[in-house]
């Protein structure tokens, strides 16, 4: 298993927006970001720690200019945490080892699929397709695209 930290090196070579998002938990406009209508296949990760957070199986358009997906591809990558900034009450999700804002989850996502609506910021992803999983060292996860690769479960 690939050990995923946060390091200053990295920090420090975030673009501008990266690290507003990331580091200061801030937010990227809506329908101007990278990954918001993206539905090439693959796996996104920390931008930061490389850790893997959500797969494009998983990812859906939920109309507001943000990556939406409906569970994290690894929950033990992902914390919760309440977030009562902007007079409301909302639930931040931030990556365990890269500690890196990702955005905010909501009760409002697809009802088949759990009901849940992870609205992530793109310029806290870093993504990578299904064929070159291998070879960033994320093979464990092609599984989860067998049917973009044409094979069978």
């Amino acid at each position: 298993m690939k050990d995923y930290k946060k390091s200053p090196n990295i920090v420090e070579q975030l673009t501008p927006e990266q690290h507003y998002v990331t580091q200061q938990c801030g937010t990227e406009p809506p329908f101007d970001n990278a990954y918001w209508d993206n539905h090439e296949a693959g796996l996104y990760v920390d931008v930061v720690s490389g850790e893997p957070l959500f797969a494009s199986v998983d990812k859906f358009d939920s109309g507001t200019g943000w990556p939406s997906f409906t569970r994290p591809v690894q929950s033990e990558n992902v914390n919760e945490n309440f977030d009562d900034s902007l007079g409301m009450r909302r639930v931040e999700v931030r990556s365990v080892h890269g500690d890196s804002h990702l955005g905010h989850v909501f009760p409002d996502g697809p009802e088949e699929a759990g009901g849940m609506r992870y609205c992530i910021n793109s310029a806290s992803l870093r993504f990578i397709p299904v064929e070159e999983l291998e070879a960033e060292g994320y093979d464990e996860f092609k599984n989860l695209f067998s049917e973009t690769l044409g094979e069978t479960k």
